[in-house]
């Protein structure tokens, strides 16, 4: 069997790699493809057409990394003998963050570390309050690699948590958890203190959380996104939190990046100013980011 690896792997983890691998399995790295009509695994997150059309015996696309970008899909549907499968190798450490992100928005911690690291202490109890966790409701939309971790530490939180997920036609229990078919997602927002998002970005979630579903969500409630930014209205979530109608958010993915020649440090992640507002924690999508990322990988 021959794989060949589309991106940059340092040598230390291309040696851990092929050590592990059974007799008869062939890896090659780079950005041009050695011996495409030999190759049956091709490690790629955006492949060119013409680059999976000269690769004749190609059985497998390994995206690598969570999410099947809609490029990639496109092409997939048009050779529907070729089969694909993804990684949640940063499952852990994505969920980490979101669970980072809710405590750090619900508690305030930004606005508090800003006035005290100027000697203030006026207003810690009365200005940006925190709020509770303990004993409320949080829904998980995306109750996969992420969202069932989120889960279980939001429960060692003593929070109820209720998970909304596809491809379920009737309310079930999973992991001891109480899961929902998104068509009831609707009727949980009211119920949610706390709203998780980790659905992968397709075109029945772009947008699926607007501002008719952030209007339903209580006085005070918390959202944080680590999926993709578009699950998200931008412009709705922005004017919530402007307003107060949310209490904060934490977003780990966004609308705006930095393309192949664009400047990583003047590109505003979105086109409404988020930085503006102090009940929002912001990250630039380094969620799934760690130092052991390539060896999980």
């Amino acid at each position: 069997m021959r794989v060949h690896v589309k991106q940059a792997v340092e040598a230390e983890h291309l040696a851990s790699l092929r050590a592990g691998l059974p007799a008869g399995v062939e890896v090659t790295v780079g950005e041009v493809l050695e011996r495409p009509g030999e190759l049956d695994v091709l490690v790629c997150g955006v492949p060119s057409g013409d680059e999976l059309d000269t690769c004749g015996r190609l059985r497998w696309l390994v995206v690598p990394y969570a999410g099947l970008p809609a490029a990639t899909r496109a092409l997939l549907l048009e050779r529907p003998g070729l089969r694909a499968a993804n990684l949640h190798h940063n499952a852990a450490v994505t969920a980490e963050m979101a669970v980072a992100l809710l405590l750090a928005a619900a508690k305030a911690i930004l606005p508090m570390d800003a006035r005290l690291r100027r000697g203030h202490w006026s207003g810690r109890g009365r200005e940006n309050p925190a709020v509770l966790l303990a004993a409320r409701t949080a829904v998980v939309y995306g109750f996969g690699a992420v969202g069932r971790r989120v889960a279980a530490a939001l429960a060692g939180l003593g929070m109820e948590v209720l998970g909304v997920r596809r491809r379920l036609e009737a309310p079930r229990v999973e992991d001891g958890f109480a899961v929902h078919p998104v068509s009831s997602l609707d009727d949980l927002l009211p119920r949610a203190a706390a709203l998780i998002v980790c659905a992968p970005l397709t075109e029945e979630t772009r947008g699926r959380i607007g501002a008719a579903e952030i209007a339903r969500l209580p006085p005070r409630a918390v959202l944080v996104n680590v999926a993709r930014g578009p699950v998200v209205s931008e412009r709705a979530l922005y004017e919530a939190l402007r307003d107060r109608r949310l209490h904060s958010a934490g977003i780990d993915v966004w609308y705006r990046y930095p393309g192949k020649e664009g400047d990583p440090a003047n590109t505003p992640p979105a086109d409404h100013p988020f930085g503006d507002l102090d009940n929002v924690v912001l990250s630039p999508h380094r969620g799934g980011w760690l130092a052991e990322a390539e060896d999980l990988r």
